[in-house]
């Protein structure tokens, strides 16, 4: 655990309902304060952290005077949108305290399947931690439907880290960790320090939900970890009411359950990114960026297209085609086709005055490209 965590330099860090709202009586201002005075001393190590925190339902049924969760949607919904504002108030009161700047990012499952919605979240997530802000993010509920039935965060931190390509996932849980049995019903059940995300025998030893409040439980951790490790990030599922546990951790303490991810996360994300591509056009690069992207690792520049193939929107998979003719690479397009043609070969310093924006400098980043 200590080598991973310790070189951990982008964390996810996700807290669930129960310990947020004190297991339902309103938002914890105390535990939220603790939880935010260790990621700043995170950040002042040089380490990039964001909070997936849930919350808001619980916080606005306190608000409204509900003792127990609603079952009909919208009124899940109107819930959400009341404790909503609580949530944010509280991060962005203790972070600022802290002399740290907060943003509040609220995300759907379908943010994360369309591919433009993709790159414009990992774009705003990137540029929040480049400016020294800590993203405290949370599912959309006031407009999901499925997602407040059937998800949770602790896959929502998951699809987080794998966005971002965090380097570690931390679930903080009312739970000490993973147990090879339930612990409430088996005295003999033992905690499980280590083992390999996605391991098939974890999810036989996950059981159940956790709580009335939330709507997760120990599997929907497990399979949070397996999905996080599928971008090369380990997970640490770790009681959050441990003092000082963000801290611990990252000095390498061993703390409750640590999943490592099998692959390493620039393998991993180029294995994922191969594993998921349909093209959707292509465009033709000289020789100097061919040089750039297929020797020195380095991202497709708009100077370097000689030809757009195809049309094609922001976020699409393209090809990417020597002047030969042969395809090199694919990878996420930052500029829709019609854009691409206008940039083609120009420097970014003309892009505003072509397009009436400036975006990224890259036709595709490195991150988002991968050999073949």
């Amino acid at each position: 655990m200590a080598g991973i965590l310790q070189s951990a330099k982008r964390i996810v860090v996700k807290v669930g309902s129960s310990l947020v709202t004190n297991e339902g009586r309103g938002v914890d201002a105390l535990a939220v304060g603790q939880w935010c005075r260790q990621m700043a001393q995170l950040a002042g190590q040089g380490r990039e952290v964001l909070m997936v925190s849930s919350g808001a339902i619980a916080e606005g049924m306190k608000r409204l005077g509900w003792a127990a969760r609603p079952r009909e949607i919208h009124e899940l919904q109107a819930a959400a949108a009341v404790g909503q504002m609580g949530l944010a108030q509280i991060y962005e009161s203790k972070l600022r305290e802290l002399g740290m700047v907060s943003a509040q990012v609220l995300l759907t499952h379908a943010d994360l399947a369309d591919r433009e919605r993709y790159l414009n979240a990992r774009s705003t997530l990137l540029t929040l931690l480049r400016l020294k802000v800590v993203p405290v993010i949370n599912e959309n509920d006031t407009v999901v439907n499925d997602e407040i039935k059937f998800g949770d965060n602790d896959t929502l931190g998951a699809l987080v880290a794998n966005l971002i390509d965090a380097d570690a996932l931390i679930i903080l849980t009312d739970q000490t960790g993973l147990y090879s049995a339930d612990p409430r019903t088996d005295p003999s059940a033992k905690l499980i320090e280590h083992a390999s995300a996605g391991a098939p025998d974890l999810e036989a030893m996950a059981s159940g939900a956790g709580s009335a409040i939330g709507r997760g439980g120990m599997v929907t951790k497990v399979l949070a970890a397996k999905r996080a490790a599928s971008s090369g990030a380990s997970t640490v599922i770790a009681c959050g009411r441990e003092p000082d546990v963000l801290t611990r951790l990252s000095r390498g303490e061993a703390i409750g359950t640590l999943l490592t991810a099998p692959t390493q996360k620039l393998a991993a994300r180029k294995q994922w990114m191969a594993d998921h591509l349909q093209l959707r056009g292509a465009v033709v690069i000289d020789d100097g960026a061919l040089r750039k992207v297929r020797d020195e690792g380095k991202s497709l520049l708009p100077v370097g297209v000689t030809q757009v193939i195809g049309e094609f929107r922001r976020g699409d998979v393209i090809a990417v085609r020597s002047s030969a003719a042969v395809e090199v690479a694919r990878g996420l397009a930052n500029y829709s086709s019609s854009e691409a043609r206008l940039i083609a070969r120009k420097p970014s310093s003309a892009f505003e005055g072509l397009l009436g924006f400036t975006g990224e400098p890259e036709m595709i980043h490195r991150d988002n490209l991968v050999l073949v």
